[in-house]
Parts: C-alpha cells; sequence; structure tokens
C-alpha cells in the first residue's frame, strides 16, 4: 500500500501570535516544498477532517472541548477558564484557529487510524501535540492528538501500539494517557532538565514506560545507539501491531528550543528503521521551531515514507519554497544559510559517545525482558 499525506491548508497562515515560538510556518511548507519536488500528487494526498466533539471525547472532557471553541468564537477567556484549562497562557494563548487548528490535527490522526486499518503507511506532519492533557492546554498543546491517535488505531484493530517519541521534550501528556496500559509501549528520547522536567529514566509504569532523557548536546552518533540499542529492540521485543513515531524537529541543531545538536538525517535514520517493524505506520510532526529546519525535515520524513529519493541539491521551485521563508521576530537574525535553501538533508552531525548515553541505554535495556 502506498504511503498517504494528510495535511490541511487551515495551516497556512494560522499562528499562535507574532511573538510565540509558533508564529512560523510549518506544515504548509511541508505540502509546498513536497509538491515542488513532485512527491504530493493528488493521489497521495488527503485533506484532513476535522474530529468532532464526540471523537475529541475519547481523552478530553466535554468541559475542556467546550471552553476552547468558546473561547475561539469569542477570541477572549475569562479568569476562570484560564485557571481551570490553561487557554488564554503565554504558551496556550488565544488566537483565530485555536480550536480548528487542533481539530484538525486530531482528525487527521484518526482518520489516519481508519485508513491503515488494513495495513499501511500514513505522515500526519500537522500531528505530534503531544503535552496535551484531558481537562487543559499544556505547552503548545490544545487537544493530545498522539494519545487519540493510539486510542482510534486500537479501536481499528491493533490490539498492541508501539509509541516511539524523538522530541526533544518529553510526552508528558501521552505518558500520563498509557503509563498504566501494557497494551501501550512508549519509547522516548528528549533533553533533560527541558521543560516540562517529567520523563525521568526511574518511570516504569506497568513496565512499557521507557524514557532516556539525554544531555545537551546529543548528537547523530547517539541516536544511532539509541535507536538501534534501546528503540528497535524494545519495538520488536514488544511484537506491536502498530507504530507511532512522533517525530518533533526541534532536537535539531538550529532549533531555539532545545540545546540538542542533532542533524535531521538522524530523524530520517530512525523513521527508516521503524517502517517494518509493524503492518501499520503513522508518523506525526511535533516541536520544530525553525521554518526552515522544520519544513526540510517533515518534506525528507514524507520523501521516506514515500519511497523517493532525497535529492543532494534542490531544484530551483523547491528552492524558491525555502527562499520565500521569514523568520519574524528572530532577533539578530541574518538570513538562513546556503544549505537552508539549496538541501533538504543536513551533513551528519557525530562525534563521540559519551558515557552518560551508553549508561542509559544500558540501564533501559537490561529492563526489556518485562515488556510483553
Amino acid at each position: 500500500m502506498r504511503a498517504r499525506f494528510i495535511g490541511s491548508e487551515v495551516y497556512r497562515g494560522s499562528s499562535y501570535g507574532p511573538w510565540h515560538p509558533l508564529r512560523v510556518p510549518r506544515v504548509s511548507t511541508v505540502m509546498d516544498l513536497a509538491r515542488a519536488l513532485g512527491w504530493l500528487g493528488a493521489d497521495r494526498y488527503v485533506t484532513s477532517p476535522r474530529a468532532t466533539d464526540r471523537a475529541l471525547a475519547a481523552f478530553h472532557t466535554p468541559d475542556y472541548i467546550a471552553a476552547l471553541r468558546a473561547a475561539e468564537a469569542a477570541q477572549a477567556v475569562s479568569a476562570e477558564v484560564r485557571a481551570r484549562h490553561q487557554i488564554g497562557t503565554p504558551a496556550n494563548p488565544v488566537f483565530a484557529q485555536m480550536f480548528r487548528r487542533p481539530a484538525t490535527g486530531a482528525g487527521g490522526v484518526i482518520l489516519g487510524a481508519e485508513m491503515i486499518a488494513g495495513g499501511g503507511v500514513v505522515h500526519v506532519p500537522g500531528g505530534g501535540t503531544h503535552h496535551g492533557m484531558p481537562d487543559r492546554a499544556n505547552g503548545f498543546c490544545y487537544f493530545n492528538d498522539p494519545v487519540l491517535a493510539i486510542l482510534a488505531l486500537r479501536h481499528f484493530g491493533a490490539r498492541r501500539v508501539a509509541y516511539v517519541d524523538i522530541d526533544a521534550h518529553h510526552p508528558d501528556g501521552v505518558e500520563h494517557a498509557f503509563a498504566a496500559d501494557p497494551g501501550v509501549l512508549m519509547v522516548s528520547v528528549h533533553e533533560e532538565n527541558r521543560w516540562p522536567r517529567t520523563g525521568a529514566i526511574t518511570d516504569r509504569g506497568v513496565g512499557q514506560v521507557f524514557n532516556l532523557p539525554v544531555p545537551a548536546g546529543f548528537h547523530d552518533d547517539e541516536l544511532a545507539l539509541v535507536r538501534d540499542a534501546l528503540i528497535l529492540p524494545a519495538v520488536a521485543a514488544f511484537r506491536p501491531d502498530a507504530v507511532v513515531l512522533q517525530c518533533g524537529a526541534d532536537g535539531v541543531t538550529e532549533d531555539p528550543q532545545s540545546r540538542l545538536c542533532l542533524s535531521n538525517a538522524a530523524h530520517f535514520a530512525v523513521v527508516a528503521a521503524l517502517r517494518d517493524m509493524a503492518p501499520r505506520y503513522m508518523v506525526l510532526g511535533g516541536g520544530g521551531y525553525n521554518p526552515w529546519s522544520v519544513g526540510r525535515m517533515w518534506t525528507g520524513v514524507w520523501g521516506i515514507l514515500a519511497g523517493e529519493a532525497l535529492p543532494d541539491r534542490l531544484p530551483e521551485p523547491a528552492q524558491a519554497v525555502l527562499r520565500a521563508l521569514d523568520w519574524p521576530g528572530r532577533k539578530r537574525f541574518a538570513g538562513p544559510p546556503a544549505d537552508w535553501v539549496t538541501t533538504l538533508a543536513d551533513a551528519p552531525r557525530g562525534g563521540p559517545v559519551r558515557d552518560q548515553v551508553r549508561a542509559g541505554v544500558g540501564g533501559l535495556a537490561a529492563r526489556l525482558a518485562v515488556v510483553v
């Protein structure tokens, strides 16, 4: 079955506000860049629906869903709503599409789960909002579409779901949902001492939670070790019916929201390695706050899933998409380096594998025997 891409025009021009890290274009850039490369014809592209209130209520409370709808309509919230649901805050602001945009991401993953019920691959770059909680927004995330994706996959027949998260931030909302569920494996690789400062290596749940906090400067060779010695063995031992990968782009060197030093090529290697681990495979977006690096990464992810060869140098129509990007409000930014415009894949960013990383991987790998 051919890989399918689920997107929406709701992301074009949608912004959390001129001062917010999510003021930059992301999914629309991926759509434009993939089309400029000839990778996203009508036979591969699917428009995401907006999730219904009933579908959202599989994880979120009706009061919270209603509050988010009302806040979008009024473009304001009361002090009571702000305190209870954490909307209208600096992290989770009121903005024009504050219900429609996350509900579209949720609708995309639910549709994707249905599309691959009989097997297949789907990319939903508008998904990956892994911090959302049942009754409140959290960490730029209004609805938790990874949780809704896992629930939908199980509804459509996937008894065991492996969730792998390589975003720079720990997926606290996903762990909240499934730490006590033996049918869900969660493996998260995230920066230590980075918000939300959860995801300790000692977290156990019922044995299916594997958190690996990694130090600043975490690079390609270290992720390769984590991939081969932890992620792939854990997924293989779990024998999942479906794999969901949250492929946040905020761990690359150029991203302003982490201190990790990965290339997008390291992420591509994880995407490719997980593809054949289960009959159903869903790849989400996530964090990513540099408009060039996030657009290039998720377009490359789509290329890998679609079986396309990543070019050494982008053709002129694709370069034009990247040249048209801006980074409003970014202080002391003189413009993108040439490789942000002319290439898709970064050069590898390796180095010595540090003892801290080896010890963390070794300690978690020793726990794999408890995964059943």
